[in-house]
């Protein structure tokens, strides 16, 4: 996709230096950065990888200043799977976290997402809202009709997080018909306090950027939080049903491009 910034290009990524770029952006955002860690994330290579990357499709923001043979070139990233190609994988990410029984019974068009990261120079800038119109067009493209993915708060401290958790719990949980959950044996409750002492100002503070995006456009989130160790964070599924989008919304993921992926 041709940007009106000529310097910056989006694509799925088809070249392998593409997405060794998107796998070393990866490592910076959620292993230098955030601390996270994983079985096959090469600490040699700054490679943050893992056993779903060969099935997924990565979009990826290339920034064609930055240096291809550094693996410098990509500044945004978003890894997708429509459910039509999740039975080559077998299971998605999402399901060492969450039971997705109620979204794979749904007989709907389910899109994954995941690994979602732009690169700090890009921050504030206009890198996430090209990656959201490359999503919109995937989107489009395939009639994808619910979008999820885990979203993460940064750290494990639970006590930390109890007024976004909280906050999240008694105002955006999914309807019953979309409500995935934690696993039992990971189940942390994010109703941790009853809903007159949440206080919404200091809840959206703690909430990292991209999970309030998704909740004003609508989306949802599932029940229960995931403490990822690992990845030293405490993670949310959300939830996006396109069907029950305002109309405004709605149009950012259906209207016509004039260009597309």
């Amino acid at each position: 996709m041709t940007l009106n910034e000529p310097h910056l290009e989006l694509k799925l990524a088809t070249e392998e230096q593409d997405l060794l770029a998107a796998q070393r952006l990866r490592y910076k955002v959620f292993v230098a950065e955030l601390g996270g860690d994983g079985p096959l994330v090469d600490h040699d290579r700054q490679l943050e990888r893992d056993a779903f990357d060969p099935f997924y499709d990565h979009l990826v923001l290339i920034d064609r200043r930055r240096n291809v043979d550094l693996l410098d070139h990509v500044v945004g990233v978003y890894r997708l799977l429509p459910s039509d190609r999740a039975a080559q994988v077998g299971h998605y990410y999402s399901e060492g976290e969450y039971d997705l029984t109620p979204l794979k019974e749904s007989g709907r068009r389910l899109l994954e997402l995941g690994r979602s990261c732009v690169h700090a120079d890009y921050r504030g800038g206009t890198a996430m809202f090209h990656l959201w119109n490359g999503l919109a067009d995937y989107v489009l493209r395939r009639e994808i009709e619910v979008l999820f993915g885990v979203a993460s708060f940064h750290g494990t401290d639970i006590d930390a997080l109890r007024q976004p958790l909280s906050f999240l719990h008694h105002n955006h949980l999914a309807p019953e018909q979309l409500r995935v959950r934690v696993r039992p044996d990971h189940f942390q409750t994010m109703d941790l306090l009853p809903p007159d002492q949440v206080d919404r100002r200091e809840a959206m503070r703690l909430t990292p950027a991209l999970i309030k995006a998704y909740i004003r456009l609508g989306g949802f989130v599932g029940e229960g939080a995931f403490v990822d160790y690992d990845f030293n964070t405490t993670d949310v599924c959300l939830l996006m049903d396109t069907q029950v989008m305002s109309d405004k919304h709605r149009d950012f993921y259906t209207r016509k491009q004039e260009t597309r992926v």
